[in-house]
């Protein structure tokens, strides 16, 4: 969809905007569901000590996930990204990739381990894009990067 005044494809806002909400309800549902996927780490015979500590550490990945949607949001709603096509793809394409691995990764049960692979390509490398059009805008007083 092209708009005849602006000449922007005015998808890629609300397309953007339902990716990153869609990745954050399924973010939002492995916290509820985290125990099938911290079993599926453990050898059958795990003590309560070994299954707390690989608790920990899904609970603290999905915290810096949420930490980085914040990031993401702001940049988004203060509009410093919102209208740059560029990084809208990007964040289109990564929350996609992250929506539907990360359903896998609850329907199937996969080790946690996993989630660190889809963390760091699809929640870090957006993020990281958005801080640094946050600093082009706001220290370096760039209109558009």
């Amino acid at each position: 969809m092209f708009s005849e005044s602006m000449g922007r494809i005015t998808g890629l806002v609300p397309s953007r905007f339902l990716t990153l909400l869609a990745h954050l309800v399924i973010v939002v549902t492995i916290f509820w569901t985290r125990d099938i996927n911290v079993q599926a780490s453990l050898p059958p015979d795990f003590t309560s000590e070994e299954y707390e500590e690989e608790d920990l550490k899904m609970v603290t990945a999905l915290s810096i996930t949420l930490g980085l949607f914040l990031i993401e949001l702001a940049g988004f709603f203060s509009g410093v990204s919102m209208f740059n096509s560029t990084q809208s793809l990007f964040s289109i394409a990564l929350h996609c990739c992250a929506a539907v691995s990360l359903a896998f990764f609850v329907f199937e049960g996969w080790e946690c381990y996993v989630y660190w692979y889809i963390f760091a390509f699809c929640s870090v490398l957006p993020a990281s894009t958005e801080v640094i059009l946050v600093i082009a805008v706001f220290v370096l007083k760039k209109k558009s990067f």
